[in-house]
């Protein structure tokens, strides 16, 4: 009957009477719905509208009525059989008659009101299919329209269609035809409005137009470069984008290139699901392949390779995928399995219709029963019963819930205690360290912190230890302990007891003095030791402070920064030993002690793009699953460099084994002690040392390297340096060099720290110091010889003001002398002394301290103290210019602090490196770098460290430390013979200053020194130089020229 209603309108001979019979289809299936729409009437409609006969333009403008009054009338369930002819309309609306024109933009509209959230993603393809290029532009504006339409009502579900919609329009956008490329700008515009992340909607219009507008490619990529990226990159966001980082990467600019490489690194690591990534993976990757391949800049190169293999991770992970999607053809079969198994080809349209509409929710993780109802029921309840059709729908939902399901990781056995359970993301500065992650934790269990350098694991457990991690447990449900080993300097004179009693958590618990000193005594404090000063603690002992300080607050949780760190094998295994026995108590660990992670760990988690990932087992049945984590532990860098500025000439010095550095019997009392700590210590060090000291805890290691750079002064014995050697030294506790800074930057510290062009650490030393008796010495008059106003040579008395700092040799005498500055004159009286009148004056270690600035401006010569330099500097040794110049320390991790330190340390380029357990805090890439910039100088090293694989792979020469029965440490000097004399008779090849880098950046040519000549060697150029002459050829008076 319907066909014949429709045959009826296409036949009308005028409009009125088109009208009428149009009216009649409208009445008759608003009566009796889709299913009379079975006797083929669409495929009639279908064959009117493509006959495009000049003739049978009524026909057309019938067919066209037909449609918009069945969408009218029947509404939503007429989806199925409308959405087949929706190109056939949007073809018309280029008809050359107008009339049918018009039908055909009244028809469109009319299917765009009906079309339910989700089935948007089944109709877009049939849009799309008409802004062909093929088709005139009148078809593709109305198609453009209506896509515009359907964003306008469901503008989220046109936001996740965008990967397919994006390509099509934005080649619309650049169309000839103007009325194509206003309308195409208006329907991206409206397609984007959905796009919710934060991050980047502020940009979209400008990505837009870039589209348009080729020349804002580069500006708008600088844009989006300058954004922070910290929510989840889903789909819509790629969509939008990578079309304009694709053509960003076939820019001829290098430094666009980087920026585009940059910017897809930093949104690839926030994709939580590959497969929405997997789309513009063929578009990326070969961009990124050519521009690694071809980019000149290393830099730039290094930053294309990173977001390629990047890239390559997400494509792997797209391989191994498993991760379940919804067919439609497989949806089609459960629906009508679910719905009897007998249904006739007309609904089975529907049927296929509404699994694409299903496909769409489930893509979308919508399985919310009321939104099922709403998009569904209409396609069902011309076929079945109401009753029937809630059955169908619920059962259909149920199956996919069951089908689609994630394959979930099977649950612990364990019945143990969950003490956290929460999903967070966690960021330091503008760099994101984990996103949307889940973190559990069981009581009892102790967790290894995996991950490379840099990963934010000292942040995590910082993070957690403040309470600044979403989801998790507050304090009052949780009590969790970040157990510290380093003393903060104004509590580094208090009793250990009273160290820990001025802990603002230990009072705000009432735990009494009297509990701290049992605690003391179970972790291994003697009462004598806990009536001490903690500064005379070892790094051990320390150790064993900050846990006794975590146990008295009964914490459930133990977050442990590297607690291995300073101790030797005795206490190393003591420390396993009390973590394992913590039954109650939950530990999180970093450590790059491979045998401490063994030995305790029941799980590990491990910290990988942006995820934090729990294994069961220790660290060896985790490395078995996962082979590249050896990575963590290996003393070796794949990528990481240190570079250490290499030490300049040095005069006198020709061999390498000659002394920079001596001490000659010397022994050590601390001032609260009644016998020595060392004694009888006899040792020195040259550009050839590499010398490793071990000893055991407390065995004066520690107090030997002190004494011998001039923190501590010895009670018996001498220390000597060359005057003209610089020396850097890295303590134990390095942080002691940093504490008082923490509020300036890497940068800001090291331009402090070298402001005037010495060390000012080095002027805080013992030894250059001066007591009350040593200042009263000094400011006595002084006899010297002058001259009166006739020039007669008399004796005069004056009284020192300072050593200016200017120091100069008398060749004749072979003696430095120092410029003096007299009380009461003016710089104009300025005189020069020699170094043995001024030692016995009572001015040696004023005279040091000459020596150390003349020695550390020479080093300072090749390097200005500029904020560019100090960055480039801090690179060297690992720190990057983000946290070098941009972040404060008190905000840095432990192995990032090391690194300051040590740069710190190295700016002036030093002659002799000491390090006081320089393997603390840093991974084991950072170590492997490490040991390769050691290697590469050309200076002498000492070392103190209980890491083995370090030590024995650098270092020779052994220095052994160890108390004696009385208790006193002594010294064994042990090493390679064969090794130890060729290094002592090696000569020294110092490479001579070539260029140096001014305060503008600009690059200067340095003029070598003259050679100094022997009489000989004088002699023979002197005949030459006459030769020349006689010969009438031009000579100069620069040595150079007389060959």
């Amino acid at each position: 009957m319907a066909s014949s209603l429709v045959q009826k309108v296409l036949d009308a001979p005028a409009e009125a009477e088109r009208a009428t019979a149009a009216d009649e289809l409208a009445s008759f299936v608003k009566s009796n719905g889709v299913g009379c729409l079975s006797d083929g009437s669409c495929a009639t409609m279908q064959a009117a509208m493509e006959d495009s006969n000049k003739k049978k333009a009524g026909a057309r403008a019938g067919a066209l009525a037909c449609f918009k009054v069945i969408c009218e009338a029947i509404g939503q369930p007429a989806d199925p059989y409308t959405t087949p002819l929706l190109p056939s309309v949007l073809k018309l609306y280029a008809d050359k008659d107008k009339k049918v024109a018009d039908e055909a933009k009244a028809a469109g509209p009319a299917f765009v009101q009906n079309i339910p959230g989700y089935a948007v993603q089944v109709v877009v393809p049939k849009l799309l299919e008409a802004m062909d290029s093929s088709n005139r532009s009148q078809t593709v504006v109305g198609a453009l329209e209506l896509l515009q339409g359907v964003a306008e009502r469901n503008p989220e579900q046109t936001a996740r269609c965008l990967t397919l919609i994006v390509p099509v329009v934005s080649s619309c956008m650049v169309d000839i035809t103007d009325s194509v490329k206003t309308q195409a700008r208006s329907t991206m515009d409206k397609c984007c409005v959905a796009i919710d992340n934060r991050d980047i909607k502020h940009l979209i219009p400008a990505v837009i137009n870039a589209v348009c507008v080729i020349a804002e490619v580069p500006e708008t990529i600088h844009q989006l470069a300058s954004t922070t990226f910290v929510q989840t990159v889903e789909g819509p966001v790629l969509a939008i984008t990578v079309p304009l980082l694709s053509r960003g990467l076939k820019e001829k600019t290098t430094s666009i290139k980087r920026q585009c490489a940059k910017i897809v690194a930093n949104m690839s690591r926030l994709v939580e699901a590959p497969a929405e990534a997997a789309p513009f993976l063929p578009q990326l990757l070969p961009a990124l392949d050519k521009a690694q391949n071809e980019v000149s800049d290393p830099e730039a190169r290094a930053v294309c390779t990173q977001a390629y293999e990047q890239l390559q991770r997400i494509e792997n992970l797209v391989k191994t995928d498993k991760s379940k999607k919804a067919e439609v053809g497989t949806v089609s079969a459960l629906v009508k399995a679910k719905m009897g198994g007998d249904i006739d080809a007309h609904a089975q349209i529907s049927v296929d219709f509404l699994s694409g509409v299903i496909c769409s929710m489930c893509d979308n993780n919508q399985f919310n029963i009321g939104a099922w109802n709403k998009n569904i029921t209409p396609y069902l309840s011309s076929f079945r019963k109401t009753d029937q059709v809630e059955t169908t729908i619920k059962a259909v939902l149920d199956q996919c819930v069951i089908d689609l399901a994630p394959e979930e990781e099977a649950e612990e056995e364990e019945d143990a205690e969950e003490l956290c359970n929460c999903k967070f993301t966690l960021a330091y500065g503008a760099k994101i360290l984990l996103h949307n992650t889940e973190l559990k934790l069981k009581r009892g269990f102790r967790y290894g912190l995996l991950g490379g350098n840099d990963s934010g694991k000292t942040t995590l457990m910082r993070s957690i230890a403040m309470g600044q991690v979403e989801g998790f447990p507050p304090p009052t449900e949780v009590r969790t302990v970040f157990v510290e080993a380093d003393i903060l300097g104004e509590l580094s004179d208090l009793a250990c007891i009273d160290y820990i009693y001025a802990n603002e958590q230990i009072k705000s618990a009432n735990i009494e003095p009297d509990q701290i000193g049992v605690m003391l005594k179970t972790v291994g404090f003697s009462d004598k030791m806990i009536g001490e000063p903690v500064t005379f603690l070892s790094g051990g002992w320390r150790m064993k402070l900050a846990l006794a300080r975590a146990m008295l607050q009964k914490a459930d949780i133990l977050l442990m920064d590297e607690p291995t760190n300073h101790l030797d094998v005795i206490n190393v295994q003591w420390t396993m030993d009390y973590i394992n026995s913590l039954k109650s108590v939950t530990s999180i660990i970093v450590s790059h002690d491979s045998k401490l992670l063994d030995n305790c760990c029941t799980h590990i988690l491990e910290i990988k793009d942006l995820k934090l990932s729990l294994s069961k087992g220790n660290l060896s049945e985790f490395v078995a699953k996962h082979p590249e984590a050896k990575a963590y532990f290996e003393l070796k860098s794949s990528k990481l460099t240190f570079n250490f500025p290499q030490p300049g000439y040095i005069e006198g010095i020709k061999s390498k084994g000659k002394a920079l550095m001596k001490m000659s019997n010397v022994e050590y009392t601390y001032p609260v002690n009644t016998s020595p700590t060392i004694t009888g210590i006899t040792i020195q060090v040259s550009l050839s040392s590499r010398v490793a000291c071990v000893g055991v805890n407390g065995a004066g290691k520690s107090t030997m390297i002190k004494l011998l750079t001039g923190e501590i002064a010895p009670i018996i014995g001498t220390v000597w340096k060359h005057p003209n050697a610089r020396v850097a030294y890295v303590a134990q506790h390095a942080f002691h060099h940093i504490e008082q800074h923490l509020n300036k930057t890497p940068n800001e510290y090291i331009r402090w720290r070298y402001e005037h062009g010495d060390d000012r650490e080095s002027s805080q030393k013992v030894t250059v110091q001066l007591t009350e008796e040593e200042e009263k010495k000094v400011k006595e008059p002084i006899a010297i010889d002058s001259t009166d106003a006739k020039g007669n040579t008399i004796k005069i008395k004056r009284v020192v003001d300072r050593l200016t700092g200017n120091r100069k040799e008398d060749k004749k005498e072979k003696e430095y002398t120092y410029e003096v500055q007299w009380e009461g004159l003016g710089y104009e009286y300025n005189t020069w002394l020699h170094l043995s009148k001024l030692e016995k004056l009572g001015f040696k270690k004023l005279m040091k301290l000459v020596d150390e600035k003349v020695a550390q401006r020479e080093g300072s010569y090749k390097r200005p103290l500029t904020q560019a330099n100090v960055e480039k500097h801090l690179e060297d040794v690992g720190l990057d210019r983000e946290f070098g110049t941009h972040h404060r320390m008190s905000a840095l991790s432990g192995g990032q602090k090391v690194k300051v330190v040590l740069a710190a340390s190295l700016w002036n380029q030093p002659h002799i490196i000491i390090l006081d357990e320089p393997t603390n805090y840093l991974d084991r890439e950072s170590l492997g770098a490490l040991a390769t910039a050691i290697e590469n100088f050309e200076g002498g090293v000492v070392m103190i460290t209980h890491n083995n694989d370090f030590c024995s792979k650098l270092c020779p020469e052994t220095w052994v430390l160890e108390k004696k029965e009385d208790g006193i440490g002594h010294l064994d000097c042990k090493g390679d013979p064969e090794w130890m004399k060729h290094a002592l008779n090696e000569k020294t090849e110092f490479k001579a200053m070539e260029e140096m880098v001014d305060a503008f950046g600009n690059t200067v040519k340095v003029k070598a020194p003259k050679k100094v000549l022997s009489r000989q060697e004088k002699k023979k150029r002197a005949k030459i130089r006459a030769a020349k002459i006689e010969n009438g050829e031009e000579v100069s008076d620069e040595d150079e020229d007389w060959e």
